[in-house]
């Protein structure tokens, strides 16, 4: 086995391959095999696949600094300046705080009577069209229905959103081609939200809004709020669609678990628990090393980066038992998926929320979810879900 100079195992295939991405599994138990620090050749950067090591550098965010970006590029990095996601300390909180009064427990409570209606009419019409596509009648359909409006994104303005946001999360990868493909599309949407502030054409009432007052007391750089208004929309409509499709996914291969969510509706928040611990939303960030720090017994340098895959640490053998295993009863309340620390994911509680709704919206209409075909991943450097699921719901 290829070491470096400092005895850190080095990996040398090529995770961010199109064959990778579809099938990442294989590889990331390749790598917690190979050590809790990794050395991938061809990124060249320090790989954390294993639970505990990822947990701790999530946690420690002043030797692993998100300021100078989370990708494995310099140019997205740049693209991100001004975003939550591109932030440390104070200006990581005061970035956050525009964004948290929405997503606690008391205001995400106004808007559940909507979402929920919202999952009722999602599936009533996917029951009604017998096959449906998962990803675009069931999973891109609720968060479409809900995230715009919630962000202030202009109504009519709409059409471009899912594309730009998948784009926007590719861009984070290497400069590999699906970077190619994706920078026009990732640039589209940040020139799109500049011309929303400028015009100031954010709904009222909206986190956009909230964005624009920041900005007019002072409180935000103008140039900033572009940026946080794609920072906002991306990750909310993304992360949400990867969660619901790999729930319909999950529950189609394994529908022994179907029948137990169905008989206990209680166990639904876990369930979304445990579909975000087996099929992670995002598979892996960067953090810039700020000073020279020491992992298990790999010395790492200031100045390198370190890759915090959440989707390898969510299947690691050494936290979980028979990780590979489907079981919406094991307790996977500490999973990864959204992240954790400071930087967990702000909109996991609305992630949340619309998930639950789906699989409430499910469970009362819904006896099986069959596949009537194979389906398809989406072939993204950073989010984990599917192109196309093709299913069938039969009605209860």
């Amino acid at each position: 086995m290829p070491k470096l100079p400092n005895g850190t195992p080095v990996y040398r295939p090529d995770i961010y391959s199109a064959d990778a991405i579809v099938d990442p599994y294989p590889h990331y138990a390749r790598l917690r095999e190979l050590g809790p620090v990794v050395w991938l050749s061809k990124q060249r950067v320090y790989a954390l696949p294993r639970f505990a090591e990822c947990k701790a550098v999530l946690r420690d965010d002043a030797t692993f600094v998100s300021g100078d970006g989370v990708a494995l590029n310099a140019i997205a990095n740049r693209l991100s300046r001004g975003t939550t996601l591109n932030s440390d300390g104070a200006e990581h909180d005061q970035r956050r705080k525009l964004l948290a009064h929405r997503m606690l427990p008391r205001a995400l409570r106004k808007i559940s009577d909507r979402v929920d209606e919202q999952a009722d009419q999602v599936v009533e019409a996917a029951l009604g069209r017998g096959e449906v596509d998962g990803v675009t009648d069931l999973a891109s359909a609720l968060p479409l229905a809900v995230v715009p409006d919630l962000v202030g994104w202009p109504r009519g303005q709409r059409d471009d959103l899912l594309a730009w946001g998948g784009a926007t999360f590719d861009i984070l990868g290497p400069l590999n081609g699906q970077w190619v493909k994706s920078l026009p599309s990732s640039v589209q949407m940040l020139r799109f939200a500049r011309g929303v502030v400028r015009r100031r054409s954010v709904l009222e009432g909206s986190l956009g809004h909230d964005v624009l007052v920041a900005a007019d007391q002072g409180h935000l750089r103008r140039r900033d709020c572009s940026p946080l208004m794609v920072d906002y929309v991306a990750p909310s409509l993304d992360t949400t669609i990867s969660a619901i499709s790999s729930a319909l996914y999950l529950f189609a291969a394994y529908p022994e678990q179907w029948e137990i969510v169905k008989g206990n509706h209680e166990l639904i928040p876990n369930a979304v628990n445990e579909v975000v611990r087996h099929e992670a939303p995002l598979r892996a960030f960067s953090r810039k090393v700020a000073c020279g720090t020491r992992i298990g017994d790999t010395d790492i340098p200031a100045g390198s980066r370190v890759l915090v895959i959440y989707a390898s640490a969510n299947r690691d053998e050494r936290e979980w038992d028979d990780p590979d295993r489907f079981d919406i009863r094991r307790d996977a309340t500490r999973q990864l998926g959204f992240g954790h620390g400071s930087h967990a994911c702000a909109g996991q509680a609305l992630a949340r929320m619309e998930t639950q709704a789906m699989l409430r919206a499910l469970v009362e209409r819904v006896d099986r979810i069959e596949l009537t075909a194979p389906p398809t991943w989406a072939v993204n450097n950073i989010i984990r879900r599917h192109e196309r699921l093709p299913l069938k719901l039969i009605a209860a």
